[in-house]
Formats: structure tokens, C-alpha cells, sequence
């Protein structure tokens, strides 16, 4: 057993030396994750900062230029036209100028004073849905604003029924609180699974393969020792793409970094297994590229990294029972954002258990296939 142990260890070494005694393999592995996180955290967000709106004011009352000075002064919302006609809303959209089209009647004002209630148009550019339903949202935000306040002024009898709203474990809906710990396995599997298919792959390029089988080393030794860098690199990883959503943009952490760390292990104990299994078809480094590759882009479309799993249709969310990375996405953002426990987290940790257990069975069955 110690003879098994310390022959692992020597090959963790050797695989380790050959990853980071390269000034570039040591950049790669360590500068991208956490470049990658803080891009996505500025830019992979559905909060909008700067929204571009038409006006059609055809009441050009005291009431109109309230509601509009509620929208100018958001620090959202900025004007870039003031239309004369109806005919001049469609050539704003089809050209992009302006993502909303806002229209107030002429009897605006009237209306309102009569108690009866006004319309007002809001035309939209449906072709990014995401941002122009986030749009719509805010200016529906404020047109709630701006009735509580002239109901105030003209002595409207309070509503019976008031709706307030509060986010839990996101107070501000911020994008990036939800976006940012669901990077922590996402920049994880792409690295690691990419250096453990590479792995085999490098030693047959180099020719050192066929010198691995002669020695005294056995299957598991061998993928032992080739599973383990990987798990510690990814483990490195994974850390710095926390440091930088606790430190950098202050994303508060409410769960126990033992609960996280263990669901990550499992994650990467299944992502090696991939990875593994991998390295053992591909017969050269490009190969093994490729199918990670073709791996990862479906692993991350079907993540719910972005898009609900419950939005996909009914087969497709069985597919991603398959797919690791939708379990560690899960389990960092409930540990991270809920402060879940290790109990209440079963049902994901069961499935990345049994994908490390099918996939490195198979890795090893394919080693041993292969070395026979």
C-alpha cells in the first residue's frame, strides 16, 4: 500500500513539473480564470446602465413633463429624440437609435384629472427580448412611481392593497451576484478537463507512453497520478475565481467554505473522469482538444449557467441530468448566495458521485483495455 502511495505521489510530481515548468503553461493556468471572471462580471449582466428612448409627446401638459422628468432623472433612461409624428417611430427601432418609443397621448392630462386613468405606449425593440423586457420593467417602475406621486398631489384615496416587493439573496438584483459564483465551475471544467485530456495525449506525442507501461506503475496508479494535478490546478482555480467574487465585487459569501469545497471535489473528481476518459480515446493533443471542445459548449449551454433549466423543453432537461457542471452551478450558487448546508444539497451531490464513479470506472476500464 505505501509502495502504491509513493509511486502515485512520484507520478502527481512528474505531471505536475511537466504542466508548470513552462512560463506559458503557468500563465494559462493561472492568469485566465480569474481575467475571465471579472470580464464576465462587468460584462455578462442583464442590468442596463444606459437605455435609449424616443419621446412622442402629443399632450406636452404639466403631467407629461412630470412623468418624464421621473425618467430622464432615473440616470437609465437618455433621450435621444423628440418626435413629431407617429410615422417617425419606426425608422428610431428598425435603425437601432432608440430601444424604446415612448408615446403620450394628448388627452394625457385630462384624463388623469377626470380620474379616469390614462394610457400610455411604450414600443419596444423586441429583438434583444432580455434587454428590452428589463427595459420595459424599469420604465413600468417608474410610471408606478410617478401614480403614487400625483395620487398624492390630487388627493387620490390610497390603494386598498399595496404589493411590496423584496429579493431574497440578492437584495439589489444585481446580475453579477448570480452570474459570478456560477463561474467557479464553469472556468473550473474548461481548464480542467482540457489538462487532464491532454495529459495521456502529451505522453504518447512525446513518445514517454509506451515507457509509462513498463514501469511498475498499474491503471489506477497511473490515473491516479494523472487525476490528481488536475484536481489540484482546478482546486487553485476555483479559488481564485472566489477571491475575486468576494474581494473585487464584494459578493458576499453565506455558506461554509467546507460545504463548497466538497461539492467541488466531486465536481472535479467527474470532470477528471471526463477528462480521462478523453485522454484515453485521443491520440494526440490536438484530438483531445477538440473533443473538449465539443464538450464543453453543450456542458455550458445546458449548465443553466444562463438559461433555467425549467425554460428548456421536457427532453432536454433530461439530458442535463448527464452533465456535472449543472450540479456544481447548483451547489455554489445555494452555498454561496443561501448558506446551504451539506444535507439540503443530496440531491446534487448524489448525481456528481455517480458520474466521478461511472466515468473514472470507465477511464480505468479503457487504460487497462488499452495497456493489455
Amino acid at each position: 500500500m505505501l509502495d502504491s502511495l509513493l509511486r502515485i505521489v512520484a507520478l502527481t510530481r512528474k505531471e505536475l513539473l511537466a504542466v508548470l515548468k513552462d512560463r506559458r503553461s503557468r500563465l494559462s493556468l493561472l492568469i485566465p480564470p480569474v481575467v475571465q471572471a471579472l470580464i464576465f462580471g462587468y460584462a455578462a449582466t442583464y442590468d442596463l446602465n444606459h437605455v435609449s428612448y424616443a419621446l412622442l409627446d402629443q399632450d406636452h401638459s404639466a403631467a407629461s413633463r412630470q412623468l418624464l422628468a421621473a425618467l430622464d432623472g432615473s440616470g437609465v433612461f437618455q433621450r435621444v429624440a423628440d418626435l413629431q409624428r407617429p410615422g417617425d417611430i419606426a425608422s428610431y427601432i428598425d435603425t437601432r437609435r432608440a430601444l424604446l418609443v415612448l408615446q403620450i397621448n394628448q388627452n394625457f392630462e385630462r384624463q388623469l384629472l377626470a380620474g379616469t386613468g390614462a394610457d400610455v405606449q411604450l414600443i419596444a425593440d423586441g429583438r434583444n427580448s432580455n434587454t428590452a423586457g428589463t427595459a420595459m420593467g424599469y420604465v413600468s417602475s417608474i410610471v408606478e412611481q410617478f401614480n403614487s406621486t400625483w395620487g398624492g398631489e390630487h388627493g387620490w384615496s390610497a390603494a386598498p392593497v399595496k404589493v411590496v416587493d423584496r429579493a431574497w439573496y440578492n437584495p439589489n438584483l444585481e446580475t453579477r451576484w448570480f452570474m459570478i459564483p456560477g463561474l467557479i465551475g464553469t472556468l473550473t471544467l474548461i481548464q480542467t478537463m482540457m489538462l487532464t485530456a491532454m495529459s495521456v495525449a502529451r505522453e504518447r506525442e512525446q513518445g514517454t507512453f509506451d515507457q509509462l507501461l513498463v514501469t511498475p506503475f498499474r491503471p489506477f496508479e497511473i490515473m491516479a497520478g494523472k487525476a490528481l494535478p488536475s484536481m489540484l490546478v482546478g482546486t487553485v482555480q476555483a479559488s481564485g475565481v472566489l477571491l475575486v467574487a468576494q474581494l473585487w465585487f464584494r459578493i458576499p459569501f453565506a455558506g461554509s467554505y467546507l460545504t463548497l469545497y466538497s461539492g467541488l471535489l466531486l465536481f472535479l473528481l467527474a470532470a477528471v473522469g471526463i477528462g480521462l476518459l478523453l485522454s484515453a480515446v485521443a491520440a494526440t493533443m490536438q484530438q483531445a482538444m477538440l473533443y473538449s471542445m465539443l464538450l464543453i459548449m453543450p456542458f455550458s449551454l445546458l449548465s443553466g449557467l444562463t438559461t433555467p433549466l425549467s425554460s428548456m423543453p421536457g427532453w432536454l432537461q433530461y439530458l442535463t441530468a448527464i452533465n456535472p457542471l449543472r450540479y456544481a452551478i447548483d451547489v455554489t450558487r445555494r452555498v454561496y448566495l443561501e448558506g446551504t448546508g451539506l444535507y439540503l444539497l443530496i440531491s446534487d451531490l448524489w448525481p456528481l458521485a455517480l458520474l466521478a464513479a461511472l466515468t473514472l470506472w470507465g477511464a480505468s476500464w479503457m487504460f487497462s483495455h488499452r495497456m493489455q
